[in-house]
């Protein structure tokens, strides 16, 4: 596997759900991980001040984080932010001395370096409308997440106006999706990125 697909929309039948599978199918050495479909706790029940065991299905979400060289998030924008799924998921994974840690002068760095992403996001809001309004959701995914944790090269896709789109509109996103995932799969092999940090895989 070279690339984890990570679809965040709680509904199987949305639009993410079909860009992440679109995405898998034309990159060809992809998995979908949709999160729907595991079973965890999306709260962090004592913050950061007690340790909470993964869930298996979590243990085996961050194997295949690991596993993959190339990340990428598929989103709604929901209230400027994401679902509660997708931020429960990154909550209960994304800990410290896992996915990064804080060094001596009290600044973090990534530990899931080596790898690439992409953030894909759908939304209702026309694009104009997002840079008014700060494009919250790829910012918090992209750069205080992804980036955060060392992943680089994060590209951005935005689709939408979702709401009232057509058939045929849809179709043409999907298409899209597909040329962006065979770009990515074909970069994947010119350019490798460097091996990722070595990190736990449990705990």
């Amino acid at each position: 596997m070279n690339a984890l697909v990570i679809d965040g929309h709680p509904n199987p039948h949305s639009l993410c759900a079909a860009i992440a599978i679109r995405y898998a199918e034309a990159h060809g050495d992809a998995l979908v991980l949709a999160l729907r479909d595991l079973e965890f706790d999306q709260n962090m029940r004592f913050g950061y001040t007690k340790r909470q065991e993964l869930e298996p299905d979590l243990q085996l979400a961050w194997q295949r984080l690991l596993e993959a060289r190339h990340v990428v998030v598929v989103t709604p924008v929901w209230w400027g932010s994401v679902p509660a799924l997708l931020k429960g998921f990154f909550d209960r994974l994304l800990l410290p001395k896992r996915a990064y840690r804080v060094k001596a002068n009290g600044l973090p760095e990534g530990l899931l370096s080596g790898r690439t992403g992409r953030v894909i996001v759908t939304m209702d809001s026309p694009w104009w409308y997002l840079r008014l309004a700060g494009d919250t959701t790829m910012r918090h995914v992209r750069q205080t997440t992804l980036r955060f944790c060392g992943i680089s090269r994060v590209k951005a896709t935005r689709i939408g106006p979702v709401k009232g789109s057509t058939e045929e509109l849809r179709a043409g996103w999907l298409s899209k999706i597909e040329r962006i995932a065979r770009a990515d799969s074909a970069a994947s092999r010119t350019n490798r990125p460097h091996p990722p940090v070595e990190v736990a895989a449990t705990g």
